[in-house]
């Protein structure tokens, strides 16, 4: 499980999961939506875009697409 602690106010952000390998790439050009990619350092896909009112909702979301995905 990864614990997901990133700022809305950051532009990028990446996470790993020591127990599967995979890392979470999120990245957003405005900090109200968020590209989330899951894979590898060399291979990752898209999985969606979501959007964040704040650190917390934007936390939240991540852990729940990741739940999802892994």
């Amino acid at each position: 499980m990864i614990n997901f602690n990133m700022n809305k106010n950051e532009n990028f952000a990446s996470f790993k999961d020591d127990k599967t390998g995979l890392f979470v790439f999120v990245d957003s050009y405005d900090n109200n939506d968020f590209d989330v990619r899951i894979g590898s350092l060399e291979d990752s896909k898209l999985i969606t875009t979501i959007h964040a009112l704040d650190a917390k909702d934007l936390n939240e979301k991540l852990s729940i697409i990741y739940q999802k995905v892994c």
